[in-house]
């Protein structure tokens, strides 16, 4: 199979429109597949692991039995964890660029009683890597460790994680894929450090950027049922439907670049996002002051400029550092906050 793909590459190289006739396609067809992968996730390991019943979820996530931290190798007390869900032009959940490790690393030194969680891919239910278990697993690798020419053809990852956007902000198989993503959340929550089952709420902070923001939201839901916390979404330039979550979070900071013209997007695509819609969810935050834009200065949404680069912007700052000084100035730091 990845042989045929890399002749099929090979032939696009002769004419810009087959390209696009194969983007299209693809576009196509990756639509058409997305709910059907959904839902046999859900069949095959969803039901079982989340149960049908609300009574049931509690326990099938065993959150009545998870340990307390203890005083061993990390002797400060953690209350606070720091989801970070990246954008669609990820492969895996491992697969951080620079900028964005120091940008986690840079908030978990500047508060030490947060753990960072870095392994959700938001663009699987399973949060299981392009590279996984998949009948298109050698096509995705040879995309992502593809040099010189087929490194152009990373924009159909993007176009497949697209569609895993769509489906979270879809009414019809979003609340199964959005269940997936909130149950893969609380297992690596657990995993970097032990939930505690106190009765002061954690704080929970989902950073989403891109169309991560979209899938923290369309979590939201879920893991408000299932954990006591105060949960609050920073979107970091992300795109996002006026309904999926509003209601079961505390609060969303969206960020924005004054060269990020992504992001505007999803204002004109989704009606919950128009002013005229003022029943939405998003407008009713918007109302009850439950949403905040924080302009960020000179982003884009990507690239050199983008909000995570390690490149400078003046005065020896870069624009990393830029979008970690807006987030650490967020008033979301305590479980007193509000």
């Amino acid at each position: 199979m990845l042989s045929l793909f890399q002749q099929i590459l090979g032939w696009l190289q002769s004419g810009t429109s087959k390209l696009l006739v194969l983007a299209g396609s693809i576009f196509l067809i990756t639509g058409i597949l997305s709910p059907v992968g959904t839902l046999v996730w859900w069949i095959n390991e969803g039901a079982e692991n989340l149960g049908f019943q609300d009574d049931q979820e509690k326990d099938k996530l065993n959150l009545d039995n998870l340990p307390e931290p203890t005083s061993g190798n990390k002797v400060k007390k953690i209350n606070c964890y720091i989801i970070f869900l990246p954008g669609v032009g990820d492969f895996s959940s491992d697969e951080l660029t620079p900028g964005e490790e120091v940008f986690l690393n840079r908030l978990e030194k500047l508060h030490p009683n947060c753990v960072t969680v870095r392994d959700v891919f938001p663009y699987s239910a399973a949060n299981e890597d392009l590279g996984g278990q998949r009948l298109l697993a050698p096509v995705w690798r040879a995309i992502n460790e593809g040099e010189g020419w087929l490194k152009n053809a990373e924009f159909l990852i993007q176009i497949r994680n697209l569609w895993r956007f769509a489906i979270s902000a879809d009414e019809r198989y979003g609340p199964v894929y959005n269940q997936g993503i909130a149950f893969a959340v609380v297992d690596r929550m657990n995993a970097a450090h032990p939930i505690s089952q106190s009765s002061q709420p954690i704080n929970l902070i989902m950073i989403g950027t891109s169309g991560g923001a979209q899938v923290a939201l369309g979590a939201a839901s879920y893991l408000n049922k299932w954990l006591n916390a105060d949960l609050t979404v920073v979107s970091v330039g992300g795109s996002f439907d006026g309904n999926s979550g509003f209601e079961a979070i505390s609060h969303l900071y969206h960020l924005e670049g004054d060269r990020d013209w992504v992001e505007d997007i999803t204002r004109f695509v989704f009606a919950s996002r128009w002013p005229l819609t003022v029943a939405s969810p998003f407008n009713q935050a918007i109302q009850e002051g439950r949403y905040t834009v924080v302009n960020t200065g000179l982003h884009t949404h990507d690239g050199a400029n983008g909000y995570f680069s390690t490149q400078t912007v003046g005065n020896n700052t870069t624009y990393v550092e830029l979008t970690l000084q807006k987030v650490n100035e967020l008033p979301i730091w305590s479980n007193s906050k509000k």
